[in-house]
């Protein structure tokens, strides 16, 4: 006869096994929103985009490459329809964010899935 605990221990092994997480993907886009005093706009960058961009934390090092060198292109991402119907976030094109007097750039965390920008 099992020890109750370990009965218990034994009967939680599957249900542990959904709440474990599947190895994390690293997502195709990362987006932010980039805020001026005029408007804004979802701009979204790959990985290997951000890499180039330095080391640190992202919103930072997006802050530092408009601050060096005037500008930054990325995706502008806009929320739209995918082939089957639903709804998702979907880039339209690249833009440059140019260097302004004040900006906020802060990481955007999407309720809809993101589609990767054209290859």
């Amino acid at each position: 006869m099992q020890h109750p605990t370990r009965r218990l221990a034994m009967a939680a092994l599957p249900a542990l096994a959904f709440a474990m997480p599947v190895a994390a993907q690293a997502p195709a886009v990362l987006l932010f929103r980039v805020v001026s005093q005029r408007d804004e706009i979802i701009i979204g960058l790959t990985p290997a985009e951000l890499t180039a961009l330095g080391n640190g934390p992202v919103a930072e090092r997006i802050a530092r490459r408009l601050a060096a060198e005037g500008q930054v292109g990325a995706w502008r991402y806009v929320v739209g329809r995918a082939p089957d119907g639903s709804t998702r976030h979907a880039a339209t094109g690249r833009v440059a964010i140019l260097r302004q007097e004040t900006y906020r750039i802060e990481p955007y965390t999407p309720a809809l899935p993101v589609a990767p920008p054209p290859g």
